[in-house]
C-alpha cells in the first residue's frame, strides 16, 4: 500500500485553464515534495481535464481531478468532497488562479502546529504584470522575482502588497516587523484535517463568494480554540489579475446568522449531521 502524502494541496477551479496550466507548473517546482494536488472544479468546461490530463505526463506527484455540474457557485460543496478524498492529515488550499512560490509548501508544513490554523497572504499582480506572465516565467521561477517594474506598479497602486512577496524565513525578524495578520484568505491557508472535520467543513449553504471560504472557516474554529496563526512573509503566493469579484449579500447574510447562533459546526458540510 502506498503511503498517503504528509500534504494535500487542494486548488479551488472555475474555468480559465490557462491559469492552472500556470498553477500546475508552480506545484511542480516546490521544494517540498511530500504532497498530493487535489484540482476541486466547481463545473468547468472540458478544457480543465485536458490541462490535467496533460500535467499527470510530466509531473512526479499525484494529481486528483473532482468535478460537478455547474449550477451557479457550489465551490464549498466541491472543496468539501475534495476533502473527503485527500489522504493526508494536513490541508492545503490555494485558488486555481494563485501561483504558490518554491517554498510555499514547505513553510505551510514547517509552521504547523497544534490547535492553529495557519492563514498566509498573497501578492495582487497588476494587469501588466499579469498579461506578460508565461508558462516559462513559471517554470523557471523568474515569476517571484520582484523587479523595478513590479516595485513601480505597487508604488503607482496597480499591484497591492508587493511586500508580500519578500520572504522573511526568521521568525525574530517577522516577529519585529510585526508582520502579522488577523483574517483568513480562502486562497492561502491550511489546516489539520481534525480540526476541519470538527467543524464539518465548508458550509454549503453559502451559495456565493465573500465569506464561506474562509471567514466562516475561521470564526467556527475560533469557536473550538483553534487560533489563526499568520505566515505573512512565508508560504508567498502570487494572485493572477482579473476584475473584482463583488462578494454576495446572501452570502455576508449567512455569515452573520452563523455569528448570531454561534454555531460551531455546520449543518451542511462534510458529513450529514444527525
Amino acid at each position: 500500500m502506498i503511503n498517503p502524502p504528509a500534504l494535500s494541496l487542494i486548488t479551488a477551479v472555475y474555468n480559465k485553464p490557462e491559469n492552472l496550466r500556470l498553477v500546475l507548473a508552480a506545484a511542480s517546482r516546490q521544494s517540498f515534495t511530500d504532497f498530493e494536488l487535489i484540482v476541486a472544479d466547481d463545473g468547468s468546461g472540458p478544457a480543465i481535464a485536458d490541462v490535467v490530463a496533460e500535467a499527470r505526463l510530466s509531473h512526479q506527484f499525484p494529481i486528483i481531478h473532482l468535478w460537478h455540474e455547474d449550477r451557479g457557485w457550489r465551490k464549498n460543496i466541491i472543496l468539501n468532497h475534495a476533502v473527503r478524498v485527500s489522504r493526508a492529515d494536513h490541508l492545503v488550499f490555494i485558488d486555481g488562479d494563485c501561483l504558490p512560490s518554491r517554498h510555499f509548501l514547505l513553510d505551510h508544513w514547517n509552521e504547523r502546529e497544534e490547535r492553529k490554523i495557519l492563514m498566509g497572504r498573497r501578492v495582487e499582480m497588476s494587469e501588466r504584470w499579469s498579461r506578460l506572465l508565461v508558462l516559462e516565467d513559471v517554470k523557471s521561477g523568474a515569476f517571484e522575482k520582484l523587479g523595478w517594474e513590479e516595485a513601480w506598479d505597487g508604488l503607482r497602486g496597480r499591484s497591492l502588497r508587493v511586500e508580500d512577496g519578500i520572504r522573511i524565513p526568521s521568525r525574530f525578524l517577522r516577529l519585529l516587523l510585526r508582520r502579522n495578520v488577523r483574517g483568513m484568505l480562502g486562497s492561502n491557508f491550511s489546516v489539520a484535517r481534525r480540526d476541519l472535520l470538527a467543524i464539518n467543513g465548508f458550509d454549503e449553504l453559502y451559495d456565493g463568494p465573500g465569506c464561506g471560504e474562509d471567514s466562516d472557516i475561521q470564526y467556527r474554529m475560533s469557536l473550538l480554540g483553534v487560533s489563526g496563526k499568520s505566515l505573512r512573509n512565508l508560504a508567498i503566493q502570487y494572485h493572477i489579475w482579473h476584475p473584482l469579484t463583488k462578494a454576495s449579500e446572501s452570502s455576508r447574510l449567512r455569515f452573520a446568522e452563523v455569528q448570531k447562533t454561534r454555531d460551531a459546526r455546520c449543518s451542511l458540510g462534510i458529513f450529514p449531521l444527525a
